[in-house]
């Protein structure tokens, strides 16, 4: 029985009345008591005043257990005569009030827990011989109890909130977030199954696979908690551009369609929320998961074998969930008719692009039927245009592509859960910085632990272009690190890595012809069964089965995510191998006629690095041509013909030159659209990119997105050429991208030039601030990072500071606030569901406090009046 469940389900509307009834009521006339006064004196169970006989504390105490057990559906396991040794025990435990030595005043200052542990252990004989479940039904009554005890005390006496405000007011918090959270309870027929249920959750989506970590001596399943890494999202906010932690982006907005590129997170996000929905020790940041029930529904494994999206009570099964079976009648409707769900649909790119209306209809329908849940909705960028989900409110993100303090963050973790954070940690990030093809590639968690695998197994060498690390991954998986760690014994089946190779392209060009992502296995059994009749010496090694199965355990590349069915271990490698088995069948014609679909945008960038010269030609000339013949499709050819550019090793000059030709009329950008497809082009686009002369406004905008998103610092000179313009939007924009550039070259050559006037400058770490201060600092900081307050008084600047943003919870009081003497305006953006805001009645120069509305205040009646409050949306 989960501890936290049984306080969660004792609502103030059922505990405070009872409670109210062992302790005298004030005549009229009385007033609030400014003094502090004897628990002992209050009890209407003892001495002179008393007016409840043992027998109705005893039926208090009956009632409280009763409630407990009946909404935590405890009742079940525990058998009357338990139940009602519980009910003893509360009583006499509660009757210890009368006995106590202690005032109202001391029992704040210890808080309900210690209060109920005090109470309890007075009469420890009273549990003796209980099961567990009774014992801790006792102490957690008693700890609800005691709550209400403590917010009953600080109701009655103005003495006690004046001089223990703090303790009060938590009392007061801890009351209304019971009564809050209690509408996420699941019902006493549902409380089982819901246990069960968020168990399989916990250990199905709990570890990750980590890229590379397949050795003998390493665990390939990383723990989630340790493996996630918080990236940011993104979107358009009017003049100022929104950011925000990932995992935060339903806790302000109920529904969100979240894009971002293979590779970048999006699944290891919806697996990270599902899991800390299931968890009851949730922090506060949190707390809007707490008593959320997680619906994981991949798209890919929704749509398996071209079966029907399907309808709520059919979302267990059609993921393959064990347990569906047992879920009660009803069950599904229950949870997302009281808005519990945390929908979470995860890869709608991963169906085929004719199919992607009626996905659409799927989810207005079930939005329509369930409006009051949580919508998470994930894709790669260009599979669905935007506003695809704007009729039904959903908020477009992007997932950021990772900082430089996240990559290295995140190449420091791959290497402590490898055992070589010394060995090869260290070297591998100045690599990454001083070689600008590995720093381009090392944006997203698949790319960065691809990059991290190759470099601590080829002992410090990395290729340099995307398809030669893809190549090297391929050696290293297959072949290679089985020879060089001696894995292979007397006995074993010995496959060739060419083999290989040949058999896994044949299942990855069968799922890119299907528009899939899963095969059954009864497939993949046929398929290489027909493959293996022209591989000899490969089936000589073992049956059919036998093959399949050696494919699953060593490749590293194959999966199964339900009993039977076989997928890639990423969309990237299936896209590899099966543009290498496309090109080597010469089927260019047939990747023509695809390339339009966005399925087939890596499949035809990859063709064209496996292909040799010219083919290459018949490829990109193909994408011209078809792009010249049709209007509808005309942008999105070209622009794939030019991201196709950077992989094109060796190219006839005439046709690189019509493709950057038909590239720069796609140039400027003038949508959100166009700039990302323009970034996927590469480095390439920056020598393209025009202005700020000749070009409007929005054209500016989107252009200077576009040079961000490629996000190499071989675009610090692009966006410098934009670093003196007044427009706040572009301002904003080449403020917030600091991270994602060298800390020091940017700060000289675009933050020190950008104009303040209304500015917020961001500040994401330590040495983005101290880069600040040399630059003389600035008027306006946005801290977007949990820095330390003193890091902040020290080079923020004190005497120029005059408008402050904290975009994080910096988990402090706000003292220090006063060290700026002339700051007017703070601005608390803060993830948490609350923020105590009393501490800045000292801060004697500040004029405006600007909160989130949905952020509850505290201590807003010990604010100077000077200081106005403002709420914002």
């Amino acid at each position: 029985m989960e501890p936290v469940s049984i306080g969660a389900r004792l609502a103030s509307s059922v505990v405070g009345p009872l409670i109210k009834r062992l302790f005298v009521v004030d005549g009229v006339g009385a007033g609030l008591v400014d003094r502090p006064v004897r628990i002992s004196s209050m009890v209407t169970f003892r001495g002179e005043k008393r007016i409840l006989t043992d027998s109705e504390l005893r039926k208090i105490a009956e009632e409280l257990v009763e409630r407990a057990a009946q909404s935590t559906g405890v009742s079940e396991r525990l058998p009357n005569f338990e139940r009602h040794a519980v009910a003893n025990a509360v009583m006499h435990s509660l009757s210890s009030l009368g006995q106590i030595d202690m005032d109202d005043i001391q029992a704040v200052q210890l808080g309900h827990l210690e209060l109920s542990r005090r109470l309890r252990s007075g009469n420890k004989a009273a549990t003796l011989g209980l099961s567990s479940d009774a014992v801790l039904l006792h102490a957690r009554v008693m700890d609800t109890a005691c709550l209400h005890i403590l917010h009953f005390f600080t109701t009655r006496s103005t003495f006690v909130p004046r001089t223990l405000v703090e303790q009060s007011r938590r009392i007061e918090e801890l009351s209304s977030k019971i009564d809050t959270l209690i509408l996420r309870t699941p019902s006493p027929a549902d409380g089982s199954f819901e246990e069960r249920y968020g168990t399989y959750i916990s250990t199905k989506h709990g570890k990750l696979t980590i890229f590379g970590l397949d050795l003998t001596e390493s665990s390939r399943s990383w723990p989630l908690d340790a493996a996630y890494l918080s990236l940011e999202a993104t979107g358009a906010g009017g003049e100022i551009p929104l950011m925000m932690p990932a995992e935060q982006v339903l806790a302000g907005h109920a529904r969100v369609l979240l894009r971002g590129v293979a590779g970048s997170g999006k699944t290891t996000l919806v697996q990270w929320l599902a899991v800390r929905a299931t968890r009851y020790n949730v922090d506060e940041r949190l707390l809007y998961l707490h008593g959320l029930v997680p619906f994981v529904l991949p798209i890919r494994s929704l749509t398996r074998a071209g079966a029907r999206l399907p309808a709520p009570d059919e979302f267990l099964s059609a993921v393959g969930c064990p347990i569906a079976h047992a879920q009660p009648a009803g069950w599904y409707d229950r949870v997302l008719t009281a808005g519990r769900g945390l929908m979470l649909i995860d890869g709608i790119d991963e169906m085929p692009e004719g199919e992607r209306e009626e996905a659409r209809n799927w989810l207005r329908d079930l939005i329509a039927s369930y409006p009051k849940n949580r919508w998470l909705v994930t894709s790669r960028p260009s599979a669905v245009r935007d506003d695809w989900l704007g009729g039904e409110e959903f908020m477009e993100l992007d997932l950021a592509p990772m900082s430089r303090d996240d990559v290295a963050a995140f190449i420091r973790r791959w290497h402590e859960a490898a055992g070589s954070a010394d060995a090869y940690g260290k070297e591998l990030l100045y690599t990454v910085w001083t070689k600008q093809e590995l720093s381009r590639l090392a944006t997203n968690p698949l790319m960065c632990a691809l990059i991290c695998a190759l470099h601590r197994d080829r002992r410090g060498y990395l290729p340099d272009g995307r398809k030669e690390l893809y190549d090297a991954a391929l050696s290293m998986l297959l072949s290679r690190r089985d020879r060089e760690r001696g894995i292979y014994k007397t006995g074993d089946m010995r496959i060739g890595e060419t083999q290989q190779v040949q058999l896994l392209q044949k299942l990855a060009y069968w799922l890119i012809r299907n528009g899939r992502s899963e095969m059954d296995a009864k497939d993949v059994l046929d398929l290489l069964s027909r493959a293996l009749t022209a591989m000899p010496r490969a089936t000589e090694q073992g049956t059919v089965e036998q093959i399949y199965r050696h494919l699953l355990v060593r490749s590293g590349l194959l999966i199964e995510p339900v009993e039977n069915t076989m997928q890639f271990i990423h969309r990237t490698f299936q896209d590899y191998l099966g543009a290498k088995a496309a090109v080597e069948s010469l089927d260019f014609d047939f990747l023509g006629r695809n390339a339009h679909l966005d399925q087939w945008e890596d499949v035809i960038r990859m063709a064209v690095a496996h292909a040799r010269p010219a083919e290459r030609t018949r490829l990109l000339t193909g994408l011209i041509e078809r792009g010249d013949a049709s209007q509808e499709t005309q942008h999105r050819l070209h622009l794939l013909a030019a991201a196709c550019l950077e992989d094109a090793t060796e190219l006839d000059p005439e046709v690189r030159t019509e493709v950057a030709h038909r590239a720069e009329k796609l140039i400027p950008p003038r949508s959100m659209a166009q700039a990302r497809a323009l970034a996927d082009v590469g480095p390439v686009v920056l020598e393209l990119l025009q202005g700020p002369d000749n070009l409007s406004a929005d054209e500016i905008h989107f252009t200077v997105l576009t040079a961000i998103r490629i996000g190499t610092d071989a675009a610090i000179p692009v966006l410098s050429r934009f670093r003196s313009m007044g427009d706040q939007r572009v301002r904003s924009e080449l403020a917030l991208a600091w991270s994602r550039f060298d800390t020091d070259r940017y700060a000289e050559e675009i933050i020190a030039h950008l104009q303040e006037y209304e500015l917020d400058f961001v500040v994401s770490s330590g040495r983005e601030l101290q880069a600040l201060h040399r630059l003389g600092g600035r008027s306006r900081l946005r801290i977007t990072s949990p820095l330390n307050p003193e890091e902040i008084v020290q080079f923020g600047s004190p005497h120029r500071l005059r408008g402050l943003c904290i975009a994080t919870d910096l988990r402090c009081t706000w003292e220090w606030i006063d060290s700026f003497p002339h700051l007017a305006e703070l601005v608390l953006e803060t993830p948490l569901p609350e923020v105590d805001v009393s501490s800045l009645r000292h801060a004697r120069s500040l004029r405006t406090l600007l909160l989130p509305a949905k952020v509850r205040a505290i201590g807003t009646e010990f604010l100077p009046r000077t200081l106005e409050v403002i709420r914002t949306e």
